[in-house]
């Protein structure tokens, strides 16, 4: 198998295992308390954050300097703003009204879908560049970003579940909502390959696109939705855990 193509797998399963099994979640428990969401998604952010700090930023210098990599890095960032402009990603909320009309429902579940594979993209470009740079940093990362998509998942079959989807159809959207990381870990992948800078500029921008992840959404939605020390607790064991992950995984 060629590691363009191996990368591409990667990124897809990657992609439609983390969205489609939150989905499933959701649809075979129905919706997760609020305490419990807050403590999955800041646990998703401090994994993250170990990620980025452990292995993507200093692979980023190896492969280049620190001005392939800051460029890098604001380019990652600026390019979740821009999506996010035009493209609001609708986060997890603990405010959904179950007595909603099921059109209401219907519409929340088809925006929070675009906006989830819209994000998913990006993941998709860390993921094959980092599987360049290392086959080790890019399955690392694919299981961290699968892990972030559960609640992602989660969170688009709340809606659908209210409007009484099929399990079967709850389970295909959330999937297809998965499968442009694999369209962005082939780009990654291809572009990864052209030469060190452009792999150091590629990492950098794989961790400023993970932090305006971690920082925008992860962290201040975990806290908005438990007031108690949930999203604290899942943000410390997350980086624990992370970094414990990266120094047993060989």
């Amino acid at each position: 198998m060629s590691p363009l193509l191996a990368i591409t797998l990667i990124g897809t399963v990657a992609g439609v295992l983390g969205t489609g099994f939150g989905g499933l979640i959701t649809n075979m428990l129905g919706k997760p308390s609020s305490k419990v969401l807050s403590f999955v998604l800041a646990f998703s952010g401090g994994v993250m954050l170990a990620v980025i700090f452990n292995d993507l930023i200093p692979e980023s210098l190896d492969y280049g300097n620190i001005t392939t990599m800051l460029i890098g890095i604001l380019t990652g960032i600026v390019f979740l703003v821009i999506i996010d402009y035009f493209i609001p990603h609708q986060h997890v909320s603990s405010e959904q009204d179950p007595g909603s009309r099921k059109s209401a429902f219907v519409r929340s579940s088809i925006l929070l879908g675009i906006g989830i594979a819209m994000h998913n993209f990006p993941e998709g470009l860390a993921i094959g560049a980092s599987y360049i740079a290392s086959e080790n940093l890019g399955l690392r990362l694919a299981i961290v970003i699968a892990f972030h998509n559960i609640p992602e998942g989660m969170a688009m079959g709340g809606p659908m579940k209210a409007a009484s989807f099929s399990t079967l159809n709850v389970i295909k959207a959330t999937t297809l909502a998965g499968l442009p990381m694999g369209i962005g870990a082939f780009i990654g992948g291809l572009l990864g390959s052209v030469s060190g800078a452009v792999l150091s500029g590629l990492l950098g921008f794989a961790a400023g696109a993970m932090l305006y992840l971690v920082f925008d959404e992860l962290l201040p939605i975990s806290q908005k939705l438990d007031t108690g020390h949930a999203s604290t607790y899942g943000a410390v064991t997350g980086v624990a855990f992370g970094l414990i992950f990266l120094l047993l995984m060989p």
